[in-house]
């Protein structure tokens, strides 16, 4: 089974003028992400406005990345939905479009128990038997947290389920994911700003939003630590650092697509209740971006595919 590692870009989702998810556009950022160096792709997620897509959108927008990257880098479709049926649904469709394995987050809105919350998980992975499965735990966002201890009893019953995304800042509970299965059970965090410290501590890796729009200084913190050089990981790391929080780490995706477009990836704006940030912050965000740039020596305009650090 492929897993994910390394740098794995949590992709927005583009869409047109008249708001239709933009096929085009994704395939322009896909090969840039893949010219990039990208360790792996994570179409459909937060990152992608998950819930404001329609069941049918996400289909396209996940065939559309797995088309694209032909097989070059493994690509993870994020599936989790409002109903059980609907994530059932999307991880069936997602093995047959072809990708190598699916993410699901944990339930939303609606409080889940441990044993409810092990339920969903079971029927989920044995509807997609043999295929792996990442859980998504991000409690700040879905208010139901996954503990380790119901990430064991997931994983004992379904083999398939190989790992886990984990975007909260707990540290010790991460050390307690990586524990499971013997520390063979795969663990990627989404605080990209500590990722050289993540590594260190064991992490396969991150999956970033920030590295979807400039991959550029991630990949370089993950190559450095694969040679060992931690001297190399600190000079990118901060690099990185500083790119997260131009973009504000995550918290608007509407910072994440402005970027693009000013890279030169086009990529629309956000669907409501979303707004796109005003002019005044996206000249503030330019700003940001081309003296972070300048001082660390990458390329802010790109067409497309090929290395800019």
């Amino acid at each position: 089974m492929k897993q994910l590692y390394g740098v794995t870009t949590a992709m927005i989702t583009a869409f047109n003028a008249d708001g239709e998810v933009d096929e085009k556009a994704l395939e322009q950022l896909t090969e840039f992400l893949i010219g990039q160096r990208i360790n792996a792709l994570y179409p459909c997620g937060t990152t992608g406005e998950m819930l404001k897509l329609k069941e049918e959108e996400r289909k396209l927008a996940a065939e559309t990345v797995v088309r694209q990257a032909k097989g070059r880098v493994p690509v993870y479709i994020h599936v989790g939905a409002s109903t059980t049926e609907e994530t059932i649904r999307l991880a069936v469709h997602a093995k047959e479009a072809g990708a190598d394995g699916v993410g699901v987050v944990t339930p939303q809105f609606f409080k889940a128990t441990d044993e409810e919350m092990e339920a969903y998980y079971c029927s989920v992975a044995k509807a997609v038997e043999g295929f792996p499965v990442y859980l998504y735990n991000i409690p700040q966002c879905t208010g139901n947290d996954l503990t380790a201890a119901v990430c064991e009893q997931i994983a004992e019953k379904c083999p398939n389920v190989v790992g886990i995304k984990y975007s909260y800042g707990d540290m010790a509970r991460m050390v307690e994911y990586l524990k499971i299965r013997d520390w063979r059970f795969s663990v990627l965090h989404g605080m990209d700003k500590i990722f050289s410290g993540l590594l260190v501590l064991g992490c396969d890796g991150t999956v970033s939003g920030c590295a979807g729009v400039f991959p550029e200084p991630y990949v370089k913190v993950y190559e450095a630590y694969l040679r060992r050089d931690f001297q190399g990981m600190k000079k990118y790391q901060k690099a990185a650092a500083e790119i997260g929080d131009a973009l504000k780490n995550g918290s608007n995706m509407s910072y994440f697509k402005e970027a693009l477009r000013m890279r030169g990836i086009p990529v629309g704006g956000m669907r409501l209740p979303q707004k796109n940030i005003g002019r005044e912050e996206i000249e503030k965000l330019e700003q940001q971006l081309r003296k972070i740039c300048a001082d660390y020596g990458m390329t802010f305009e790109v067409s497309g595919g090929g290395n800019t650090l």
